[in-house]
């Protein structure tokens, strides 16, 4: 088989990394970053046992994904749908080493002096191959936890985000591509967007007084507009009607991701307190409430009840819940859930949405349920000046101008992206490749061994 160039540079480039970071040198003096953090004396165990425990939550929700989207397709594409986000623990992991933890929370890059600072991106040189990253707590982001666990649970979240826009696009993406592209969206759109939402002195958080507990608007937001933009890019699929391979594989992908999803939330406390508490609550209850909301609704619709929709339901609720998990009560959260699914319901059936072939429904489901999850928690959020309900109209305005702008970012970003990866190695497989299948075409894997038989050509690699 002839090894193509794109192949040998891609080995190269994680060579390079891999040797460099032998050899990277240990840095003990930078006087701003030291000054950051706090002494050993302040790490509560109690806190540390709990985000360990999270960080393990939230690294099984990708996995879940991908079986939760592994079993909706067709299936000639299964292994590489479930691939295409299992490789985002490699992929991205990486990435946050050596650079993307220092764009999220590395030394503030922005304007403004004194209280009215406001920064956009962090330094990508601060935690550098994670320098200065070790067991001392960090004063403002991790007070109570060694700064690695807090560097270690923000990277389960960078790594699901990609994978969720697979969704999207699957059954017709060319596996190199899609590489390019995760890394590309990591650096330059997840990253910034995370500093600007989570860091103190990010724009979206301390001047526009964006709420967002756990990544409603990072994580589901920027995936849902990502995920728009690919399809757009991409095109439809020759054959846009498939059955759904394996609904068990859904089932079991919805109750890992379920279970996942109280690290992602309540882990997001960042200590083992009441807000914890409150927040694994507010989860549970916002994905039981838009589970049956959806089924039922598809039934007043005409249609049946589908463990399928149950499925969708449910993490349409999760979704929903996420940036307000910490910032509202039991019941607002059932509140949550019903509305977000009757939304989320009404975009995967509406006929417009037909117009563009999302393959998994994730915008229809992650983009419009974070939209639905940041305006009721402008809405409801508890707190001095946290929300319509407890700050007025002004305090609703700045989370809509937020909300815009984060939609106008990730969207055109992407899209941006999307046509820079194109332009490096084309998106699209060939039409040979996408009629025999992407498990096939891209990995010489199936689910079916008597198709092993199909012969290889240059053209599906």
């Amino acid at each position: 088989m002839k090894i193509e160039k794109r192949w040998v540079i891609s080995f190269i480039m994680i060579s390079v990394v891999c040797i460099i970071g032998a050899f990277w040198p240990t840095v003990t003096e930078n006087n701003y970053v030291l000054s950051a953090f706090a002494t050993t004396d302040h790490i509560v165990t109690a806190d540390v046992a709990w985000m360990l425990t999270s960080c393990c939550l939230v690294l099984i929700m990708t996995p879940g994904l991908s079986f939760f989207y592994g079993g909706m397709v067709g299936k000639k594409n299964v292994i590489s749908t479930m691939l295409q986000s299992f490789i985002c623990l490699g992929v991205v992991t990486l990435l946050w080493v050596v650079v993307a933890f220092s764009l999220a929370f590395g030394e503030p890059v922005g304007f403004g002096s004194g209280d009215h600072f406001y920064s956009f991106f962090g330094n990508p040189f601060t935690f550098a191959f994670m320098d200065y990253v070790g067991v001392l707590p960090h004063k403002q982001l991790a007070s109570t936890v060694p700064f690695m666990l807090f560097a270690l649970f923000q990277m389960k979240f960078a790594i699901i985000c990609p994978a969720i826009i697979t969704g999207s696009f699957a059954e017709r993406v060319r596996f190199i591509s899609y590489l390019i592209f995760i890394s590309l969206f990591t650096i330059f759109i997840y990253a910034p967007l995370c500093h600007a939402v989570w860091y103190p002195t990010g724009v979206l958080g301390s001047y526009f007084g964006v709420k967002d507990f756990a990544g409603g608007t990072v994580v589901h937001m920027s995936s849902g507009f990502a995920a728009l933009a690919g399809v757009i890019v991409l095109g439809k699929r020759k054959n846009s009607q498939h059955i759904p391979t394996n609904i068990p594989f859904v089932l079991l992908g919805t109750g890992m991701l379920w279970f996942g999803w109280f690290g992602f939330n309540a882990g997001s406390a960042l200590a083992a307190n009441g807000t914890a508490a409150m927040a694994f609550a507010t989860t549970t209850t916002s994905s039981a409430a838009a589970m049956l909301t959806w089924i039922f609704f598809d039934r007043m619709n005409g249609r049946k009840v589908s463990a399928l929709g149950a499925c969708i339901g449910a993490v349409v609720g999760l979704v929903a819940i996420t940036p307000a998990a910490g910032f509202v009560s039991v019941p607002e959260s059932m509140f949550f859930g019903f509305v977000t699914a009757l939304v989320s319901n009404t975009a995967v059936n509406c006929k417009y949405s037909k117009r563009f072939d999302d393959t998994l429904d994730v915008f229809a489901c992650h983009g419009v349920g974070g939209i639905m999850g940041m305006i009721l928690t402008a809405i409801f959020a508890h707190g001095e000046n946290a929300s319509l309900l407890h700050g007025g109209w002004n305090v609703f305005g700045h989370h809509m101008m937020a909300l815009v702008l984060v939609s106008i970012f990730t969207f055109f970003g992407a899209y941006f992206l999307f046509k820079v990866t194109n332009f490096i190695i084309p998106l699209r497989v060939s039409e040979e490749s996408e009629h025999i299948g992407l498990d096939l075409s891209q990995h010489d894997e199936t689910l079916d061994p008597k198709m092993l038989a199909v012969p290889e050509t240059p053209e599906y690699s």
